[in-house]
């Protein structure tokens, strides 16, 4: 999955909207930030956001990336990586304890673990992580504030989380403001290769707290079999010149008696952004209007087709009612030869071993799976993955803040450092070998070792590379090349809006997803869409789309002042 293994679970949610459309979020906590001040509908002021620097240790990338957002890609590794952190981030330090989520397997303890023991060292202090299935990892979090056990340093969950998120966050968590907005972040060098965008979701009540999990800005539309397509006649997704030709392409590809089907679980993510649909809210800016993506005509097509798609029996049995907890058996129907196309996030496809590159040349060496793009001239990409997530400090003195951001810094090293080694590879000879091209390669206690999600600290665009793969590399870059520069702005990324910050990735995701599962499935008929959309309004939306426009207004009255 190139540097990252942790969003080839997910890319799910970030990514729009569950694949299986039906992951349900963990109830609000309404008691988190009581007392604390409410938030209020603002604009975001840009001199909170750290001023973005690209970071450079010495490295070609065989690949160029863009300063769009395109990453860079590699085909060798450095055989002797570089520093990218001076001396020892929590140096003096006590025990730093932190919670994180995972989607892998649960690694070894410290005491058997000698990629732990080894980044421990280079850090200067012991750092005790409590490492969370992330289906757990809302009610874990819940319990955590419930309990007023918050960690020094944790991932805030995808899903869910605070009621009052700017209250809870002002009466826990350390303002990162004096320490990272602008200039100031170059004493962190890793998170000042974070782009600003991904920093605009971490600023709350005119306040900067979260540091980024970053990510490449979209993440892409899935996955296609290009063995299968090129049998159809396609043999480039520029062939497919509109979702008409798609939907013919679904139909021929879906043979029941050969146990194959064209798609794996939701496609309306891929249909959506090929019709042209916002991502959540499109902005006029003329009139200062929000008009939510369920309310867009783009949007209905989308649905309307996958619907027909449902009907004419593209879909493997059964997937499309899967949720996000049950994603390695739908992504399994892909990977086992059973599935022509499936949802996921584009950094799922270089990831070692368990990526799907790798994954489906162990299961068929004639599998030929490469990353989807928007299909035909309206198409957009969304920015749905500027990051996975935010990391949030507990309140603590200077210093102890200041050794915190360390930690994320160091985990944030960039691609062929000797942090970004250690993290992704382990110790050499324990956690990984040299194959003869000089790239690390896993070992079987490597590839538990490396399970501990030190990425999740914090982390910037990660690069592209595989050591079993060239062409997957060129692949990938080559499929970031299309799709980054079709990438909408984030629209109302630079506006605050408390009930979107509390609901839009929690009751009001479930509702829509669990909504637009009846829809494709049949179980409601059409008409039910204006319903769907009515109730979604009623139950947050359009509260959130008057904050929206209230926080535009303030920031046009400012400006013209």
């Amino acid at each position: 999955m190139s540097s990252s293994t942790e969003i080839n679970r997910r890319s799910l949610l970030r990514l729009g909207l569950g694949a299986g459309l039906g992951l349900a979020a963990a109830p609000l906590l309404a008691a988190c930030g009581d007392g604390a001040p409410k938030a209020k509908a603002e604009a975001k002021s840009a001199a909170l956001l750290p001023k973005t620097t690209p970071r450079n240790v010495g490295l070609k990338p065989d690949l160029p990336g863009t300063a769009a957002g395109v990453p860079n890609g590699y085909f060798t590794y450095p055989a002797k990586p570089v520093a990218s952190v001076k001396g020892a981030p929590l140096k003096g330090a006590k025990t730093v304890k932190a919670t994180l989520q995972t989607y892998a397997p649960p690694p070894p303890g410290r005491d058997k673990n000698a990629a732990w023991q080894a980044i421990e060292k280079k850090l200067g202090a012991q750092v005790d992580i409590s490492i969370v299935p992330a289906d757990d990892y809302p009610t874990k979090f819940s319990t955590m504030v419930a309990g007023g056990s918050i960690s020094d340093i944790f991932m805030y969950p995808e899903t869910g989380g605070a009621d009052n998120k700017a209250g809870f966050l002002a009466a826990t968590c350390a303002d990162l403001t004096p320490f990272l907005a602008g200039d100031k972040v170059s004493a962190y060098p890793n998170l000042a290769a974070i782009t600003k965008a991904a920093w605009q979701d971490g600023i709350f009540g005119g306040k900067l707290y979260g540091i980024p999990i970053s990510r490449a800005g979209s993440g892409g539309v899935g996955f296609y079999r290009h063995d299968l397509y090129a049998q159809a006649g396609v043999e480039s997704l520029d062939d497919l010149t509109n979702v008409a030709a798609f939907v013919e392409l679904c139909k021929d590809l879906t043979r029941p008696k050969k146990d194959q089907y064209a798609l794996s679980a939701n496609a309306i993510n891929l249909l959506a952004m090929s019709y042209g649909a916002p991502y959540d809210w499109r902005l006029d800016r003329a009139s200062g209007k929000f008009t939510l993506d369920l309310e867009t005509d783009e949007y209905r097509k989308a649905v309307e087709t996958a619907r027909e798609l449902y009907k004419a029996g593209c879909y493997y049995p059964g997937s499309l009612a899967m949720t996000a907890a049950q994603k390695e058996k739908y992504t399994g129907f892909f990977k086992n030869g059973k599935a022509a196309y499936v949802y996921d996030g584009m950094p799922a496809y270089l990831t070692p071993s368990t990526g799907y590159l790798d994954a489906m040349a162990g299961v068929d060496k004639s599998f030929d799976p490469r990353p989807m793009t928007p299909i035909g001239s309206s198409a957009v990409a969304w920015p749905n993955n500027l990051a996975l997530s935010y990391v949030f400090i507990k309140k603590a003195d200077d210093k102890r803040v200041e050794q915190l951001i360390g930690l994320a810094d160091f985990a944030a090293a960039p691609f062929g450092s000797e942090e970004y080694t250690l993290i992704n590879y382990g110790v050499e000879g324990t956690d990984h070998t040299r194959d003869g091209k000089g790239n690390p390669v896993l070992t079987k206690q490597g590839a538990q070792d490396t399970a501990v999600p030190w990425r999740l600290f914090g982390s910037a665009v990660p690069d592209l590379f595989s050591a079993t793969s060239e062409e997957g590399v060129r692949h990938l870059h080559a499929a970031y090349s299309k799709i980054i520069p079709l990438m909408l702005p984030k629209e109302y990324a630079g506006y605050s809006s408390p009930t979107w910050d509390s609901k839009g990735s929690g009751s009001l995701f479930t509702l829509k997803s669990d909504g637009l599962k009846d829809l494709v499935s049949g179980r409601k008929p059409m008409s039910a869409y204006d319903q769907l959309v009515k109730d979604y309004l009623a139950q947050g939306g359009e509260q959130a789309r008057t904050e929206f426009q209230e926080a535009l207004q303030k920031s046009k009255k400012v400006t013209s002042k």
